[in-house]
């Protein structure tokens, strides 16, 4: 007796480049070197990958522009505000900024580890294009 029992099997995609790139945008949160690293090579290597790290791939650098919009958004605030601060006029935009910088990093951290979690559980981004999470 025989079974004719169909067992093929879900081709694997190799997950060690996405979670260098995941690692070093985690790096970068510190000094931002490693981070463009990063999105080199998420850029080089996205046109290659199958549908699950295409969009591993995608959210990483998504991820990198959104969490860069943010941080130039509030850095410009710091910079006119700190001069502005020394007669008073500039506080309010160094406390705004200094909130959009903190937002944006808090932002990235979240981003990176709900695609750190994806990617352990070997599962394809569900929404890689969208803004929040």
């Amino acid at each position: 007796m025989t079974d004719n029992v169909n067992t093929t099997a879900t081709p694997v995609e190799d997950r060690t480049l996405p979670g260098v790139c995941y690692a070093l945008y985690f790096i970068g949160l510190t000094h931002g070197l490693t981070t463009i690293i990063g999105l080199i090579i998420a850029y080089a290597s996205r046109d290659q990958a199958g549908p699950k790290m295409y969009s591993h791939y995608t959210y990483l650098i998504r991820t990198f522009w959104i969490s860069l919009a943010g941080f130039a958004v509030g850095g410009a605030l710091l910079l006119v505000g700190v001069p502005l601060s020394l007669i008073l006029v500039g506080v309010p935009m160094v406390m705004a900024g200094g909130l959009i910088v903190g937002l944006a990093w808090v932002y990235m951290v979240v981003r990176l580890i709900l695609g750190v979690i994806y990617l352990a559980r070997d599962e394809e981004y569900p929404r890689p294009y969208a803004i929040v999470a």
